[in-house]
């Protein structure tokens, strides 16, 4: 009889992940991914074919879960300055506050940007997150446009210069820089279109 699957496609490329974030695309091998998984390199072979495959697919499977993750806080964080704030914390959940876990991460952004089927796959991301950025601030008097896009990019420049100290917690970090930014873009546009401060 053949043997039964012990573990889904979909925890086999976690287990795969896994792997790229603890040394990048070097430490996944068929082997190194069976010993996790408890299957036998030859079982790999028959689900995924080779390495190659296996890789694209867990790589892929990452951005499954962030468009996922992404939609999920978009559609539960409140329509406003702070619930935009929220968004970008619940995005960065997932490193902790662990500069090894960020760093592990980078190596996963390394192997995107070599293939363009996956660089396809970030610049989808990036509309998608900037568009629910923006849509928090619908409702905010003096929002410049663009500020999601602007939000965006400053909230990943954001954790690498966390990434550098660490010193305080990465919500807290975020939380600080980003309430910063929208403070200064927001006075900033009402200053020029004559509106004024904050009320």
């Amino acid at each position: 009889m053949p043997r039964p699957k012990t573990r889904t496609d979909e925890q086999i490329l976690d287990a795969a992940l896994e792997l790229v974030h603890a040394g990048g695309v070097e430490r996944l091998t068929l082997a190194a991914v069976g010993e996790r998984c408890g299957l036998s390199a030859a079982t790999l072979v028959q689900r995924f074919g080779t390495k190659a495959t296996l890789t694209h697919r867990a790589l892929w499977h990452a951005w499954d879960r962030l468009d996922a993750s992404t939609a999920e806080l978009a559609a539960a964080v409140p329509k406003t300055p702070e619930g935009a704030v929220e968004l970008l914390i619940g995005l960065s959940r997932q490193y902790g506050d662990d500069v090894a876990t960020y760093r592990g991460g980078l190596l996963v952004l390394h192997e995107d940007l070599g293939d363009p089927s996956l660089r396809a796959r970030g610049s989808a991301w990036e509309r998608a997150l900037t568009d629910a950025l923006d849509e928090c601030f619908a409702s905010t008097r003096g929002a410049p446009s663009g500020i999601g896009h602007v939000l965006a990019s400053h909230w990943q420049g954001a954790l690498t210069w966390w990434a550098f100290d660490a010193s305080s917690s990465l919500p807290d970090y975020l939380t600080r820089s980003l309430d910063a930014l929208i403070a200064m873009l927001v006075c900033a546009s009402r200053a020029d279109d004559g509106t004024g401060a904050p009320a």
